[in-house]
């Protein structure tokens, strides 16, 4: 058999895309710990070489999800481990409760609203329209909350990503033009608006920072897959 022939094969093309998403993901890893600025974080280097590369390939993104669907369903348990460092902050957690469920609440709906209103203001409707709204959650919840609701979860795995970098890089100006004192402050407002990735950039900030923007990170995405009927109940009714 050909190289042409074998890359034609549904499993050689998954384990090739598999292949390269991993290696991207580990380069542009080694990229940022050498320069660690926000344009340069791997959620953003990796994404635009696999664009690069599928673009020359004329590789369609569905065939793409198609290959690497189990590493998006690593995320999963991924997700999960954040719950080692929320339980080291039970205490904190504990004390603060309210504060949390009003901030996870209250971020949520801004989010929701948010994107309503982009979608409102470039004109954006049906399945696209509501694969956004989902977008200030980390990808596993998301994508989850966006299969409910109507939307396409592969696409609103982008529109995480894309959220989860300019969150992050606005959470640092944030911090530096706010007055947010509190370690919880500054995890809540990394793990509400930039999920994932702001987890992460809150973990640089801080050990507790990074647990309670874990914390808020999974909760708000527990809380929006219980929600999601009743939002669909309520566009529908």
């Amino acid at each position: 058999m050909s190289s042409q022939a074998w890359l034609n094969e549904p499993v050689a093309r998954a384990a090739a895309w598999s292949l390269a998403t991993i290696l991207f993901y580990l380069l542009a890893k080694r990229i940022y710990r050498f320069h660690p600025r926000w344009w340069l974080m791997p959620l953003a280097v990796a994404p635009a070489l696999l664009g690069t590369l599928a673009f020359v390939l004329h590789e369609p993104y569905r065939d793409y999800i198609r290959g690497t669907g189990w590493l998006v369903a690593m995320l999963g348990p991924a997700t999960v481990a954040f719950a080692v460092p929320i339980y080291e902050q039970r205490v904190l957690i504990r004390r603060y409760w309210a504060f949390l469920l009003a901030g996870m609440v209250m971020g949520s709906l801004t989010a929701m609203a948010s994107s309503w209103a982009l979608a409102s203001v470039l004109g954006i409707d049906g399945e696209l329209r509501l694969s956004l709204l989902p977008r200030s959650i980390s990808t596993p919840f998301a994508m989850e909350v966006s299969g409910e609701i109507g939307g396409v979860p592969e696409l609103t795995a982008v529109f995480v990503v894309l959220t989860g970098i300019i969150g992050a890089a606005l959470g640092d100006i944030l911090l530096a033009r706010l007055p947010l004192r509190s370690k919880m402050a500054r995890g809540a407002l990394f793990g509400v608006g930039a999920h994932g990735a702001g987890t992460a950039r809150a973990n640089q900030i801080g050990r507790e920072e990074g647990a309670i923007a874990g914390l808020v990170m999974v909760l708000v995405g527990l809380m929006n897959v219980a929600i999601a009927p009743l939002f669909m109940y309520l566009m529908n009714w």
